[in-house]
């Protein structure tokens, strides 16, 4: 069978089952408890902490909750509530989710999503292929009005618009207008670049310097070494692999940023003393830093690969290092870069002289911008960040004597070069939230959230949130569901196993939810640092995705079995 025919047969029994679960299967309904760190505000109104900021809730009690009557039943008609039990001698409060989902049915549209990426190459089509999946399960039958455009007109969305499309892109396309990226990469050969390995180990060490992670770092090292490593000969795909890997990795171990805010607030145990406060449970977050063994194992991986050194490589990257060693050529035959051609060259006007200190001024803003309103308000503004530097990037240009239609023309250029990119995020975006709707992730905790042996308890974790970050393409979506089922687990099960070492078997149990995130959403296609990852260094999606995943789960494999023979040893 052709492979054209094979994939649209695949599409067809995948929409008509996607179309029969929505119209014929019956969704399971469950609630989920999450306990609450509350506290009193000076009016009485009790409230907890949420992403560094208070969140206030009335509170009904517990024997008038509707989610708690109606859990086995059919659905309450409310998604949420607050309840709070005071028959101890402190009152305990409490955040019931009400939870949909249709079994292992719920993992259709990220299957789709997914299969369709690996056999055909081409993220936009597969994304929409999970998107109509996931809305036929949901018996959305609007594709636009209904899934598209909700998911579209939002603040995240906007931003997406705003950073990706506009500010990094014109950044980008100002940059190979003025050349103000080819001369930063003739001043680092000049100084310290001396071929493919001190090119890799440059964006290893700006990966480990943007610890912010995320978006940001991948962004700003995939922009900064790419010209450099373009001209040393370095594939995309080493590229890709080093920037992604350096991204959310490095941001779980040098966590000061906003992980530790965020993820603590669902950690919290009643009855847990290292869990009792926000301080304690930050506390604990940075003492399980060096237990976040794959985020250890993963950083050093791409040190090696850098240096060349590395003791496994997957015959894939192999065969790229091969191919761009030897003929020149930076992708693959056949490969389809995220980047658009219109960022693969400078196109400095004639009589105009390019100065380093064009990439050097803005890039040090961007920084500087960052860091800043880190320091100030908790959270980094990249929004700030990345507009003021394309302002001064755009106001150095027109004072060296650029004409202001040569450096639209840029601006314009760096908007084409990622619009493929950018609509591939949204995409992302989307079926992620389709994926949640659906419950794939809630029918995965579920399934294996039964009892086991205590020392296999960190590896199940971290298998589980491996594929709940795979198939929703996020780690800290992953982390809002995972964590309020596994720490009161890891609790329990270090409780009946009378473990010496509670609080060490709670920590492995957090690094591992931690980790196995980290690793899914690194490895996923629809994930959106892995986007960014490719469209940054100009890389095909899925050639990045194929050639990383081996020493990803090298990486996740040692990690997983340091896990289990401390939990063995010393729990």
């Amino acid at each position: 069978m052709k492979p054209r025919l094979r994939t649209f047969l695949l599409f067809a029994i995948a929409m008509a089952a996607s179309w029969y679960v929505g119209a014929f299967v019956s969704p399971t309904f469950s609630v989920t408890e999450t306990t609450l760190d509350a506290q009193m505000a000076e009016s009485g109104q009790p409230y907890y902490i949420a992403r560094g900021e208070r969140t206030y809730f009335d509170a009904v009690p517990i024997a008038e909750s509707r989610l708690a009557a109606a859990a086995g039943g059919g659905p309450p008609g409310i998604t949420e509530e607050y309840v709070v039990d005071d028959s101890g001698a402190e009152p305990t409060y409490q955040k019931l989710d009400a939870q949909l989902h249709w079994g292992f049915w719920s993992l259709l549209p990220a299957v789709v999503a997914v299969m369709l990426c690996w056999l055909t190459r081409e993220p936009v089509t597969s994304l929409l292929g999970g998107i109509v999946s996931g809305a036929l399960v949901l018996g959305q039958y609007d594709l636009t009005g209904a899934v598209l455009i909700p998911s579209l007109a939002t603040t995240n969305a906007a931003s997406i618009f705003v950073l990706y499309l506009w500010l990094l892109g014109g950044l980008m396309g100002v940059w190979s207008r003025t050349g103000a990226a080819q001369a930063f990469a003739e001043f680092m050969t000049r100084h310290v670049v001396r071929g493919p390995r001190t090119a890799k180990l440059t964006a290893w060490m700006l990966g480990v310097i943007f610890f912010q992670g995320g978006t940001m770092s991948t962004v700003l090292v995939g922009t900064t070494v790419k010209p450099i490593a373009d001209r040393e000969k370095v594939s995309h795909e080493e590229l890709s692999y080093i920037v992604d890997s350096t991204s959310s990795p490095i941001a779980s171990q040098l966590a000061f940023n906003a992980w530790p805010g965020y993820v603590q607030a669902f950690i919290f145990v009643a009855g847990v003393s290292f869990l009792a406060t926000e301080a304690d449970r930050v506390q604990f977050f940075f003492m399980s830093v060096p237990f976040c063994l794959y985020a250890i194992f993963a950083v050093l991986g791409t040190f090696l690969l850098s240096v060349e050194k590395t003791p496994f490589l997957g015959p894939q990257m192999a065969a790229a290092m091969e191919r761009s060693r030897t003929t020149g050529a930076l992708d693959a035959e056949g490969a389809e870069p995220l980047s658009a051609k219109e960022l693969h060259a400078s196109h400095v006007p004639e009589g105009y002289g390019p100065h380093v200190l064009e990439f050097f001024l803005p890039l040090g803003t961007l920084i500087g911008v960052s860091i800043g309103t880190f320091v100030a308000t908790g959270t980094p503004n990249v929004l700030w960040a990345f507009g003021i530097s394309l302002l001064l990037a755009a106001g150095m240009a027109l004072g060296r004597g650029m004409s202001l239609r040569d450096l639209i023309g840029g601006f314009h250029d760096g908007i084409k070069g990622v619009v493929l990119g950018s609509v591939i995020l949204l995409l992302a975006i989307t079926i992620g939230g389709i994926s949640t709707q659906t419950g794939g992730a809630v029918y995965l905790v579920e399934l294996l959230g039964a009892s086991i042996p205590y020392y296999l308890l960190p590896v199940l974790l971290q298998l589980l949130t491996m594929v709940v970050a795979f198939s929703t393409g996020t780690s800290w979506g992953t982390y809002a569901v995972a964590f309020p089922l596994a720490m009161p687990l890891a609790w329990a099960v270090a409780g009946a196993n009378d473990l010496a070492h509670p609080q060490f078997f709670m920590t492995l149990c957090f690094a591992a939810v931690m980790d196995g995130s980290v690793y899914g959403d690194q490895c996923s296609p629809i994930s959106d640092t892995t986007v960014l990852s490719s469209m940054c260094t100009g890389c095909d999606l899925m050639d990045h995705v194929r050639t990383q995943i081996p020493q990803a789960s090298v990486a996740a494999g040692l990690a997983a079995i340091g896990w289990t023979m401390m939990a063995a040893l010393f729990a």
